[in-house]
């Protein structure tokens, strides 16, 4: 009988891919895969159960179970609540994870993948004997970051909002602007949002090892501390595991998307492609769109670029969609796309960003610092100018520029409005100047890199992955013991 991994992905797209993406290596392995899962039917984002049915197809191999609804299930908060929301809602399918695993054969879970927002229902599978592993979506830097914070709360600050910008030193990462920690650390420690994000580092600390989207090579330093048992003797072991991209395959020529036609006519290395992540919450407001329009325009350069429709704020009773179809001409300047037909192509909702990103005209991308957007944009050799929106974007945007040296930073975000002189600018900087140069040849190391750390022989990521297979057989890891260093 097959020995069998059980992988618990987190609501969204964005957490769940990267997680699935190990199933390919565990199937290499001789492991049977399950992938367990939750179907919220959030509106704000692509409904997950198509997203799951073309998946499966692709992944004929792997299992998949969706676990039962629950009745008057909690509806999730807006803001700097969303965390403490939905770590409620997924609390209510611990038992049903439970009861998932009591129903497979006794013995034949090798071990459990649980995403980093789920890992409460660790102490509810522990009891089996089954080994449970966090997955952290996202790089060992913000990690790092993350598990420090409660060392400054030790300090007696009550919040960290107070301290506006002014920089924090963390081991293992460059300074990072307090402004830019997520919205749940710099909430006064007694909030029910800063205990909800504390519960959760605490739980994760917990687990018998943590699987990240990473790989050494791109962040050593950060790497380095959280596996200094002096930085944190309570850490689990960290298996860098990444990249975890989509691969882009080759679409058949009837299911080309028409922005790839359209990239095939372009000089190589010639387009700036901007796209802002795959949810609502990456949507610009009318204003900024025109701002937008305004800097292509003027920068001469070609452009891809992804547009939605912006947040109505006009009517407050009206419900907003985020995936309602942008009327382009009434978002943009007038004239705008007769003018920029040909150099420019605005696509609505969504493009495939993967084979977008390795097309040759491809040549700068303008991203929201979303990690999986990131790791394309390095795994694809381009890069990066950093426009962060929400959530650890910020802390991201911050490594990008100053540990990984593959992105330029676009300032106005944080008045709120990158003006179209400032994109200008920054888009001539990467696509014409000496300092796109350094950015592409930094990026190139890297997307050389990746592509090594996953390969048989040497690959620090594959040899990672084959050390936590080889924990999770070891007694310790059954009997829920953290493996001692």
């Amino acid at each position: 009988m097959k020995k069998t991994v059980v992988l618990y992905p987190g609501l969204s797209v964005s957490h769940f891919v990267p997680m699935v993406e190990l199933a390919d290596a565990l199937l290499a392995e001789g492991y049977a895969v399950v992938v367990a899962y939750i179907d919220p039917i959030l509106k704000e984002d692509i409904p997950l159960a198509a997203f799951v049915d073309r998946l499966a197809a692709c992944k004929p191999s792997v299992a998949f179970h969706r676990l039962p609804r629950i009745q008057d299930a909690p509806a999730f908060a807006h803001g700097v609540s969303f965390l403490a929301s939905y770590l409620d809602f997924v609390g209510r399918f611990h038992e049903h994870l439970r009861d998932f695993l009591l129903s497979m054969p006794p013995g034949s879970v090798h071990a459990l993948v649980v995403d980093m927002m789920s890992v409460g229902v660790l102490g509810a599978t522990c009891e089996l004997g089954i080994p449970g592993y966090t997955f952290f979506p996202s790089n060992a830097s913000a990690l790092a970051t993350s598990v420090q914070v409660s060392s400054i709360r030790a300090e007696g600050r009550p919040g960290l909002w107070e301290l506006g910008d002014a920089p924090l030193d963390f081991r293992g990462v460059p300074p990072v602007p307090a402004s830019h920690l997520t919205a749940e650390v710099l909430e006064d420690p007694g909030s029910e949002a800063y205990r909800a994000v504390a519960n959760m580092f605490a739980r994760i600390r917990e687990s018998q090892g943590i699987l990240a989207n990473t790989f050494g090579s791109l962040e050593p330093r950060a790497v380095g501390a959280l596996c200094d048992p002096r930085f944190s003797p309570k850490m689990p072991p960290l298996y860098c595991v990444g990249p975890l991209v989509a691969g882009s395959g080759e679409a058949k020529e009837e299911e080309k998307h028409e922005c790839l036609a359209w990239l095939d006519e372009q000089p190589e290395r010639s387009v700036v492609f901007l796209c802002f992540g795959g949810t609502g919450a990456s949507n610009h407001s009318a204003e900024q769109l025109k701002e937008m329009a305004i800097g292509l325009e003027n920068s001469g350069h070609r452009f891809l670029w992804v547009v939605r429709a912006p947040p109505s704020g006009d009517d407050p009773e009206k419900p907003f969609d985020p995936r309602a179809d942008p009327d382009l001409d009434a978002l943009l300047p007038e004239g705008f796309l007769e003018r920029t037909r040909g150099r420019g192509l605005v696509a609505k909702l969504w493009v495939p960003q993967v084979e977008v990103l390795r097309h040759a005209a491809t040549g700068a991308f303008v991203t929201h610092c979303g990690w999986n957007s990131v790791l394309e944009g390095i795994t694809a050799g381009v890069p990066m100018l950093c426009w962060p929106l929400y959530a650890e974007q910020k802390m991201n945007k911050t490594f990008m520029v100053e540990e990984y040296g593959v992105g330029v930073e676009v300032l106005g975000w944080q008045q709120g409005m990158v003006t179209a002189g400032e994109l200008e600018a920054k888009v001539r900087l990467v696509m014409e100047g000496e300092e796109g140069e350094r950015l592409r040849a930094r990026v190139a190391e890297h997307k050389e890199a990746a592509a090594t750390a996953w390969k048989k022989d040497g690959g620090s990521s594959r040899a990672a992955f084959g050390q936590f297979l080889s924990d999770a057989r070891q007694p310790h890891a059954a009997a829920g013991l953290t493996r001692p260093r």
